[in-house]
């Protein structure tokens, strides 16, 4: 038997394996670059004129950070500036000359800085305690200096969705705070605007898109061998409900859109000591009545069900 003829219209096996990888890195693409321009037009993240200070750490987070944002400094209708930045902490067996040969081939504006916080964390870290927090304070500490040298505007941060929610849990477990990352912030020194562009993005595309792009990632030696952190435990959690209930992550997610401190316990955020009865039915409450006659409340319940469902 004659194998089926290939065509243009009939392409053969591999042909159409290539098309369809083609295809979903193409709609990858445009979802990523989708969400990330939301959350810059949400927050308003990026304003005409700004220097946009990239950390780049050799991570698929903050390789993919960079790429959407090239992309759309060059669609985008504002004109802002990005210079990459990569702190090296000097840690052993870091490959130093990756970053510089990926940026400098892109044509990407870039500035390395040279600060041993490696020896620093592993000397008042004791062995087998987790590193996470010394190394990011210290390596917060580097990188506000250097915007400040460079004329950057906003540092950028790689944080994604899931960052962002495991932080939540993190604080609430670990913590006893309601408290997640915030889009944008201003640094603790008070004269940074700190911007989290990927606060829409799923980890699994970031991932994916990482893979499609064949991005030189540089693992992290110094918390990659502490296999027990609570932030992976969390991670771990979050990942068994999305397997298990898919749609749960998303729903929690925009719950961080859509807060209502009348309804938690925090008396700073709403004046439960000055609460008086009004007399007047709330339209947006829980009940509608504003009769006691059943005849009268039903309709008005069963309106307001239909304006919540």
């Amino acid at each position: 038997m004659n194998a089926p003829l290939t065509t243009a219209s009939n392409p053969s096996p591999t042909a159409r394996q290539a098309q369809k990888t083609a295809f979903e890195a193409n709609k990858l693409a445009k979802r990523l670059r989708r969400e990330v321009g939301q959350a810059i037009a949400d927050f308003n993240m990026i304003e005409s004129g700004d220097k946009v200070m990239v950390c780049l750490s050799g991570g698929k987070d903050s390789f993919a950070l960079l790429d959407v944002l090239m992309f759309l400094r060059e669609h985008a209708p504002i004109d802002f500036d990005i210079v990459a930045v990569n702190l090296d902490q000097k840690q052993p067996g870091f490959p130093a000359e990756v970053l510089p040969n990926y940026l400098a081939g892109i044509g990407m504006p870039f500035h390395i800085e040279d600060e041993d916080t490696y020896s620093i964390v592993k000397r008042v870290i004791p062995e087998g305690k987790t590193t996470c927090s010394l190394c990011s304070r210290l390596r917060r500490g580097v990188l506000y200096r250097v915007a400040g040298e460079l004329g950057a505007t906003k540092i950028a941060l790689g944080h994604h969705r899931d960052d962002i929610l495991q932080t939540l849990f993190l604080n609430m477990f670990f913590g006893g705070k309601l408290k997640a990352m915030s889009p944008k912030l201003v640094s603790d020194d008070g004269r940074n605007i700190v911007i989290r562009p990927l606060a829409y993005c799923r980890e699994s595309d970031l991932e994916a898109w990482a893979a499609a792009r064949a991005f030189p990632i540089i693992p992290c030696n110094l918390c990659g061998s502490q296999p027990n952190l609570q932030r992976q435990q969390v991670k771990q959690m979050l990942q068994d409900w999305d397997k298990r209930f898919p749609g749960r992550i998303e729903s929690m997610f925009r719950s961080l859109s859509d807060v209502v401190p009348s309804h938690l316990l925090d008396a700073n955020l709403f004046d439960f000591a000055s609460l008086k009865a009004t007399g007047t039915p709330d339209p947006q409450g829980d009940i509608a009545f504003d009769a006691p006659a059943l005849d009268t409340a039903l309709p008005q319940a069963i309106a307001f069900q239909a304006r919540e469902d």
